[in-house]
Formats: C-alpha cells, structure tokens, sequence
C-alpha cells in the first residue's frame, strides 16, 4: 500500500466506515526520523482509530517512532515484516526479518517500553526457504514474548529472490490454514488474517475463525466495498450510502485541500475505483485519469465525471 493508503484515501474510507481501522502507508524510520515528521504524520482527526506503519530494524530508532506516534496520537504503531520489495531489502527491514526473530523482538520491546502506543506486526507465513509452520510459530512465539499482543498474517509465502512484489502478492498460494493454525495454538493472541479477501461474504467467513480481517489492493480498486462494513459486519444500524452520497461528502474536503495547494490528481486518484462495476465505469475512470491532471483543475471535474455517470444509469 506504499504510496497509497494516505491521508486523502484514508478520509475517503472513513466516509464510509467509522469502525474500521485504518492504516497509513508504510514509512521508514529514516523518512519520520530524518524528513519531515509533521508531513508524514498529521492526519484529520476523524481518521481514528488510526495505526501507523513502520519499516524499520534498527531498535532505537523504532523507539523513536514509537514516540513519535504517541506524540501524534495514532491508536497503533504497526511494524512491517511482510513487504517483500528489494528496495526494503537493502534497508534490512520488511520480510527479510522475519529470519532474525530475535532481531525482530528487540525491535518490539524497545518500542514497547519507549511509549504508551499498542505494537502489532504484520508479517507473511514464511520467506524463501524459511517457511515450515514451526518455524513459523517459533517467530511468533518470540516475538510475543517480547510485548506484541497483534500479529496480522498476510496468509502467502515470500520470495525474496525471482519475484516482484505484485507477483508477491499473486504467485505464492494462500494459505488460510496456515494462518488458522497459529490462532489454533496461539489462542491468546489477537490473530488478523490478510491476503486475497475481496467481499464481505468472506470477511464474514474469515471472522468465524480469525480475530479480525485486514482489506489490501481490494480497498485500492474498489473502495465502495466499505460503504456497507459497518451495517454488515460492525452490526451498526443505519443505511449504507450510495455512491453519489460519498462524492458530496467527499467534494467538499476536496475544496478544502485545493485551498492548501493539493493538486486535485492526488484526491481523485482514490476515486477511480468507486463505480467499478457500474454503467459508465469506463468513461468516469477516463474522465477523471484525462482532466484531474491538468493545471488549475477543480471539482468541477468531479461534477463532470458526475454527469458521465448519470447519463450511463
């Protein structure tokens, strides 16, 4: 989700879910503890409950972050053992930690002792050649012995060597079982599965046996599949919101964010998805892909997208 999941999407997915728990992007511990902090990390605060993820090794500066989201607020800081790029791997963080369990623990407990913010992980089922259950287990018994309560488990393998991270997240089999397994003999632990899930069907079928489902790529491309989470999953009552109900409450943010100098793609890109499926589709992705770009562009583009669709009903 690296480059994705910020603070203009994530406004967007609270329009529509007060329940679910958002992620930002994963940001290195060089880009909080080098850049610019308060770019990075402000958020509205109607985004909460809020995690942030981090991609980091080196345990004091995790620390640091640890601090750092405390000092910002966010209900979680996540630390990311799963990405499987190899720009991540020259920074010895992502999947390729999930082979130093011991390294990963020390990085847990010192961001556990540095502030007061929940530490989860996020990791695969295994890596390259390191992917029998027990070793497995072995990781997750190490480094909940460190402080984590969380493990999210994207249900694929990794490969570090031949393949790309989107290949990454199509080649390796899912294996729910094994995921399963781990809330088996792991009971106390909180147990989120990952991987492939893509309708609220199998959110449901997922929660029969695991602690809580986290949405990847399917948020990305169709993001009107959280307009009816919190009805049909969180239990709330209320009605789900139509697609054109979310443009209005999403136009004017868009204003506000014009104000500031945002330029217009980087909001109407999360909104490519939103009528996948629908009559007109096609022509509201070319609409807004053609003329959100351009120089001086406003909502009147999205009021123009708006008309295509109507007129394809």
């Amino acid at each position: 989700m690296l480059d994705y999941t910020d603070r203009h999407f994530r406004f967007l997915i609270r329009l529509m879910s007060r329940h679910t728990r958002l992620y930002t992007e994963m940001l290195t511990t060089g880009a909080l503890l080098h850049g610019d902090p308060r770019r990075h990390l402000e958020f509205d605060l109607t985004e909460h409950p809020l995690a942030l993820q981090v991609g980091g090794s080196e345990p004091g500066e995790l620390a640091r972050c640890a601090q750092l989201a405390a000092d910002f607020n966010y209900d979680e800081i996540n630390l990311n053992v799963g990405c499987p790029s190899k720009r991540v791997q020259s920074g010895r963080f992502g999947a390729c930690l999930m082979t130093e369990p011991r390294l990963v623990a020390e990085c847990v407990a010192t961001m556990v002792s540095a502030a007061a913010v929940p530490v989860t992980v996020k990791t695969r089922i295994g890596v390259d050649r390191h992917d029998s259950y027990e070793q497995l287990a072995m990781f997750v018994r190490t480094v909940a012995n460190a402080g984590c309560g969380v493990f999210i488990i994207h249900a694929r393998k990794a490969w570090l060597q031949g393949l790309s991270p989107r290949q990454n997240r199509e080649v390796p089999p899912l294996r729910y079982d094994i995921a399963a397994r781990l809330k088996d003999d792991f009971p106390d632990l909180i147990i989120i599965v990952n991987g492939g899930i893509q309708t609220l069907a199998a959110m449901h079928s997922h929660l029969l046996t695991f602690d809580g489902v986290m949405i990847g790529r399917e948020a990305c491309s169709n993001p009107y599949l959280f307009a009816a989470v919190d009805l049909k999953v969180f239990g709330t009552r209320g009605t789900v919101p139509t697609r054109e109900q979310l443009l209005d409450a999403y136009i004017p943010y868009v204003e506000n964010q014009l104000q500031k100098g945002v330029p217009l793609q980087r909001m109407t890109r999360h909104l490519l998805g939103l009528f996948q499926g629908c009559p007109g589709a096609r022509q509201w992705r070319r609409y807004l892909s053609e003329q959100a770009p351009r120089t001086g562009a406003g909502v009147e583009v999205l009021k123009g997208a708006t008309q295509l669709i109507r007129a394809a009903a």
